[in-house]
């Protein structure tokens, strides 16, 4: 999964497919074992949307547009609205699910 920026995540919503965002920081034990599980669901939903991560210390302005007080948070934008998020560690059957029913 590609990190990116604010400036290129406000590019992204901007697009028609929609946006699976994992908010993480590199201090964080929980963001570091829910990487592997994006990466993984992230190529098995490639098709369906696009999926990033963004390190909130680096762009601290996008945890505060969007009220992230904890972490990590996966979160889904449709039309560049959150629709659906996701706090805490899941493993990869959880998110495949929390993907189906939000994407």
């Amino acid at each position: 999964m590609e990190q990116i920026n604010t400036e290129k995540f406000d590019e992204l919503l901007k697009g028609d497919k929609p946006v699976v965002c994992d908010f993480f920081a590199t201090w964080c034990g929980p963001c570091r074992m829910l990487a592997p599980v994006m990466d993984k669901v992230s190529a098995e939903f490639a098709d369906k949307a696009v999926f990033v991560k963004v390190d909130i210390d680096q762009n601290a302005e996008l945890a505060v547009r969007y009220g992230i007080m904890s972490i990590p948070l996966v979160a889904v934008f449709k039309n560049g609205e959150k629709t659906a998020d996701l706090l805490g560690y899941t493993d990869a059957n959880g998110m495949t699910e929390f993907l189906n029913k939000n994407l």
